[in-house]
């Protein structure tokens, strides 16, 4: 078995967790029951070590499609072959449905007669535990990890099943309109099925067929690039906690920034940082259900806040913040590009950008959602305070750089963001409102518009005496600090497109080491491609940003889903799929349609 281009993965889920489908029918990452479960799964991230669940007809040169039903999270992966064509239909019924914890595959022959092999090899633990095997009868076989997980997983399915080697195996054909089931459970004791499986496959395909495309109807976005806005939302919700309400930045850990290069993170948790841009794409689209639950799990962490200034800047999706940083030194990573990490070590940094992007979720929440609470207010105001003491302090940045701490400029823009939006609360509720917070606020205003500014470069830098740019500074704009044709905004967006922007695509900034403390290096960054299109389009280049966004979908792998990074050759690098890219996507479609429809001086969110 060989690493499959990142980019040749769908991505299926039940609102607990997601699993990664090869073009090739192979489950090679899933981790179970919840995202931030140990994996069952990993071989994308090492091809013998790490197991996988396949299904492949014998003939190997079949050709491989792939598709989601329309307005689903249902995927089907197709064999085409001169023996004729085949058909997996893979999916998670939901939690909202049934309990979850299930992946199902039904293996369909549409035409001619097809040999299939499958081979279920789970390997707990971050294939460091080892498991136990044992067949209850031919149609059911259950594995028990012997690690402290202790995780018990049950393979039912409607042919006979073989123990080899520790795994499941079977060999099977099926002629025009056969089927054959698959059912992988999580199980906390040994129980035998309840069910009659064909019936049970059947009822929940359609079952979850129907809630993804009842919940796809609720979206109010009508306009340009409806598919891909669409599909965006889809997979935004699949990276959703039914349980908390949380929305992890990736579903994945450990996939490489560059391959062969040791940036490789792992991004099955929830930033802060995300917070506003989530809450205002679920807004946008119409989804207040999903908007109010992530602002209630934003308030549970807000009890955290009591400490002052220590908000952390990421938590798992339960709400922990202990997020300890371990290397998985016995996997040799995707391609084999180690270490692969799990924890995040970044999880202790001061980043002071946090706060805004909290203030700003909440003021978009208690505006166009419904009211806050005076307790969170109070722990709000409290934090406000505190950034009015510290916006000053040097931090790690938005890139959670590993370098040392620096003045910079996203960072104390967003200290402004937050006393703005605490501001702006204030004044729609008649809270009281400090004259402290308006002057330490108009003192931010002129820091950056004195300090950061490069008169000879004509550009704001990327922290205080730089002489470089940074993505993250695309921003400006639209968190309303600068006006998007501001004669200071538009010579420091033309600096940006010469020092990091290529065609369309656009690098967080350049990789240095002194800076970001680590070696080697990455590729484009693709949220930063989305912010860069809406800039252009707010500043009145509505045709190029047209252009560069229809040309950026472009690079969408084949179901529309994008990594966090691009490389040089077009290939998807880094955690998949990412959030943060989608929601950028979602945030430019809206903002150039509304002026290309002539809307942007309507009433909006």
């Amino acid at each position: 078995m060989n690493y499959q281009p990142i980019e040749n993965y769908g991505v299926i889920g039940d609102l607990n967790t997601v699993a990664l489908v090869g073009l090739n029918g192979s489950i090679d990452f899933m981790c179970f029951p919840d995202f931030d479960s140990p994996s069952v799964f990993s071989a994308l991230l090492d091809k013998d070590k790490g197991g996988y669940f396949s299904i492949q007809p014998t003939d190997d040169g079949a050709k491989n499609r792939q598709l989601y039903l329309p307005d689903t999270n249902v995927l089907l992966t197709r064999f085409l072959s001169d023996e004729g064509i085949g058909e997996i239909t893979d999916f998670m019924p939901v939690e909202e449905l049934y309990q979850g914890k299930e992946l199902i595959r039904r293996v369909s022959c549409v035409h001619g007669n097809l040999t299939f092999n499958m081979h279920c090899g789970p390997r707990f633990n971050y294939a460091r535990s080892p498991h136990t095997v044992r067949q209850v009868n031919e149609n059911e076989i259950i594995f028990t990890s012997q690690g402290l997980d202790g995780t018990i997983i049950r393979l039912k399915s409607s042919i006979p099943l073989q123990i080899e080697e520790g795994d499941a195996k079977a060999i099977f054909t099926l002629k025009t309109g056969d089927t054959a089931d698959f059912v992988l459970d999580y199980i906390e004791c040994d129980t035998p099925p309840a069910t009659v499986m064909e019936e049970f496959v059947t009822q929940s395909l359609y079952d979850t067929i129907n809630y993804w495309k009842d919940w796809i109807a609720k979206c109010n976005y009508k306009g340009r690039w409806l598919e891909m806005v669409n599909r965006s939302a889809l997979v935004l919700k699949l990276m959703t906690s039914h349980k908390y309400g949380s929305i992890v930045a990736s579903p994945t850990f450990g996939l490489p920034e560059q391959i062969g290069g040791g940036r490789n993170w792992d991004y099955r948790y929830t930033w802060i940082r995300d917070a506003s841009f989530t809450v205002y794409a679920l807004l946008r689209l119409g989804y207040r259900k999903e908007a109010k639950s992530f602002v209630e799990w934003v308030d549970r962490q807000c009890d955290d806040i009591g400490d002052i200034g220590h908000l952390s800047l990421m938590y798992a999706i339960d709400g922990k913040k202990d997020l300890e940083e371990i290397e998985l030194d016995h996997l040799e990573g995707y391609m084999g590009s180690r270490p692969v990490r799990i924890g995040n070590g970044a999880y202790s940094q001061i980043q002071l950008d946090i706060y805004g992007e909290l203030l700003d979720s909440v003021y978009l929440y208690d505006k166009y959602g419904e009211p806050i609470s005076f307790e969170f207010w109070n722990d709000l105001r409290r934090q406000v305070e505190w950034v009015c003491d510290n916006w000053q302090r040097e931090d790690e940045g938005i890139w959670e750089v590993r370098g040392g701490k620096k003045h910079f400029l996203y960072s104390r823009m967003m200290c402004w963001v937050a006393i703005d939006r605490a501001m702006k609360i204030a004044e729609k509720h008649s809270f009281p409102l400090p004259e402290r917070w308006r002057q330490e606020r108009d003192k931010i205003f002129f820091s950056i518009h004195h300090e950061f500014w490069n008169e000879e470069l004509q550009c704001f830098v990327q922290y205080k005496g730089a002489d470089t740019v940074d993505a993250a500074t695309l921003l400006m704009p639209m968190i309303r600090f600068i006006g998007p044709k501001d004669p200071r905004w538009l010579s420091t967006l033309k600096r940006i497109e010469e020092m990091l922007v290529s065609d369309a695509l656009v690098f967080r900034y350049r990789v240095n080491e002194a800076l970001d403390g680590l070696e080697g290096g990455e590729g484009t960054f693709s949220m930063c491609t989305f912010w860069y299109v809406e800039c252009l389009a707010r500043s009145g280049q509505v045709d190029k940003a047209r252009l560069y966004f229809e040309k950026m979908l472009g690079y969408a792998n084949h179901l529309g889903l994008y990594a966090e990074m691009l490389g040089l050759k077009g290939e998807h690098l880094g955690n998949f799929p990412q959030a943060f890219t989608h929601l950028g996507l979602i945030s430019a479609a809206m903002s150039i349609n509304d002026i290309l429809e002539g809307d942007q001086n309507k009433k909006k969110i």
